[in-house]
């Protein structure tokens, strides 16, 4: 196969929160062009404020020079925000969004391309076979169609049809390997990277807004939602005579009781530049998600991230865990375990076990990780 002009993403928004499909681009942008087309579409529409905001934040992109696709031909990556219709639940609403996102990929990347597309979404299932590109890859983040608030009927449909066109396929986790494997689709496992370097030199300030909560802080940080197990922060916060518990990130429709929980803060979204110096200050980083389908299939970003801070970690026993339970705790169990295990970890702070065993972090860098992806790039066809 001759050497690609490019790769055409299709994912989350570029540069609103740093997900694996955007760590591992920056890899191979020194040698590939990239156009990087931010999407929306994979949750019902409601009216509520969060998609409010997010419908503000998409007409202020389609207002950009980009969203028609007069974009710096010298740019990388190339980021376009097409305009599309908020929602894949209808066959007209799918018609209408192959329109216009052929459209946009027509006039963005120059032709005749033999660029490779590469999507994190099911939502472009409709485009292959109708835009020029000269192979499709799944990079397969979530199970989609678990995750809470997505439009998961119309997910699971569009999924299973692009599993069935791609050339080849990239999944974070075992689970989402079986998930490919069950729709008869072999996948190879890619987990994630982190950039150890950054975390463990806690460079950048603490926001001053957060001078003003009590130490010692245990940290959270990544989209507050309903996989979180509130029992377990609730044992926790009950637990503390002084600190707080700090819920660093988007909300996305979390459960209510949160917010009457004496001595949790939700702070909503830092800047990520901020984190390193905020996990540096922290107390402990957590990770109380609840035993859910969805939790049981994630790769969470963040575990690597908190491992190599050098902080104290303690974690609920998913799958993605239990390879690194012996540099950090893994907690199977109640609320009150969970708790117990936090107190112990901060009063004792990290064993010499699970320093040495974060070792392993080493061969875990973005760039390896980019290179299993590069494989997968060239690998197989139909």
């Amino acid at each position: 196969m001759p050497l690609p002009d490019g790769l055409v993403v299709f994912s989350d928004d570029w540069g609103r929160h740093p997900s694996s499909c955007q760590h591992l681009i920056r890899e191979l942008l020194p040698r590939y062009r990239v156009w990087w087309f931010n999407t929306v579409g994979t949750r019902p529409p409601r009216l509520d404020l969060l998609t409010m905001r997010r419908g503000m934040e998409k007409l202020a992109g389609w207002s950009k020079p980009s969203a028609n696709a007069s974009v710096d031909p010298g740019a990388n990556p190339t980021v376009v925000d097409p305009m599309m219709w908020p929602s894949f639940g209808s066959r007209s609403g799918r018609l209408l969004n192959r329109y216009l996102l052929g459209r946009a990929i027509r006039r963005a990347v120059p032709a005749p391309p033999s660029a490779i597309g590469v999507t994190t979404l099911p939502i472009v299932a409709d485009l292959i076979g109708r835009v020029p590109l000269a192979r499709w890859i799944y990079y397969c983040v979530d199970d989609l169609a678990e995750w809470p608030g997505l439009d998961r009927s119309t997910l699971i449909d569009m999924e299973r049809r692009l599993v069935e066109k791609v050339d080849a396929i990239a999944a974070v986790s075992e689970r989402l390997v079986e998930r490919m494997a069950e729709m008869g689709r072999e996948a190879t496992l890619l987990t994630h990277g982190v950039d150890r370097w950054l975390w463990s030199k806690a460079e950048g300030r603490v926001p001053a807004e957060l001078e003003a909560h009590e130490d010692p802080w245990i940290v959270f940080w990544g989209v507050v939602d309903r996989r979180l197990d509130t029992s377990w922060i609730e044992a926790l916060a009950s637990s503390l005579d002084r600190g707080t518990i700090l819920l660093i990130g988007p909300p996305n429709n979390p459960d209510p009781a949160l917010e009457r929980l004496d001595r949790v803060v939700q702070t909503g979204p830092l800047p990520f530049e901020c984190l390193p110096a905020v996990a540096a200050r922290a107390a402990g980083l957590i990770m109380p998600y609840a035993d859910m389908e969805v939790t049981r299939a994630i790769q969470p970003l963040k575990l690597k991230e908190y491992l190599a801070t050098g902080r104290p970690v303690i974690v609920s026993d998913l799958p993605a865990c239990r390879e690194w339970k012996d540099a950090c705790d893994v907690v199977d169990g109640t609320g009150e375990v969970f708790s117990w295990t936090v107190l112990r970890r901060l009063e004792e702070g990290v064993t010499d076990a699970q320093r040495d065993a974060r070792h392993r972090l080493d061969v875990e860098g973005w760039d390896r990780k980019a290179q299993e992806l590069e494989k997968v790039l060239w690998s197989g066809g139909r």
